[in-house]
């Protein structure tokens, strides 16, 4: 199979089903921020100081994928069999939100991203994992979009900034509270 078919030459692009539409298609443009998402976790999962985090972080650039097939099939008229996660997706993100957070100091004010790399590639994936989540949002209010992706993009947002809080706790970096002026 050639990397390159020449078939999007043209601004287009095909979905799963055998509809083209633009490649500015907010359905394309949600499915490419799950791919930059998870490139980022990709950058995440390199730093060693994630080392204890990294089969979650795994599972979940797994998940990613599965919820971007689904993303890029045309929800009308495809006919593939094309891999899900359901709730235990979720319940499985909440469960490491739960451990972290006993270890964790309670959070008092809003923090600042930074502190170290992995904390900031952290801050990173949350930041693009809050877009798709909006743009999933968007997409559902004009196309069919299973209401898993949306509540898993959001969970997985509180993931992100709780492992970016423990990565902090773990590497004895400060947190730097915003102080509003």
């Amino acid at each position: 199979m050639k990397i390159y078919t020449k078939k999007g030459d043209t601004g287009t692009t095909g979905l799963l089903g055998g509809t083209r539409v633009a490649k500015h298609d907010l359905r394309i443009d949600t499915y490419g921020t799950l791919d930059e998402l998870n490139a980022h976790l990709g950058m995440l999962r390199d730093y060693e100081e994630v080392d204890e985090f990294r089969q979650v972080i795994i599972e979940v650039q797994e998940n990613l994928f599965a919820l971007g097939s689904q993303l890029a099939a045309d929800p009308y008229h495809n006919k593939f069999e094309l891999p899900t996660i359901d709730d235990n997706a979720v319940g499985r993100l909440e469960v490491q939100i739960d451990l972290m957070d006993e270890i964790l100091p309670e959070l008092k004010n809003f923090i600042l991203p930074g502190g170290h790399k992995a904390i900031s590639q952290c801050h990173i994936c949350r930041t693009v994992c809050r877009r798709a989540e909006r743009m999933a949002s968007a997409l559902s209010e004009t196309s069919k979009v299973d209401p898993i992706i949306i509540q898993y993009l959001n969970r997985l947002s509180d993931y992100l900034f709780t492992l970016a809080r423990m990565l902090g706790h773990k590497t004895g970096a400060e947190e730097t509270p915003w102080t509003p002026r």
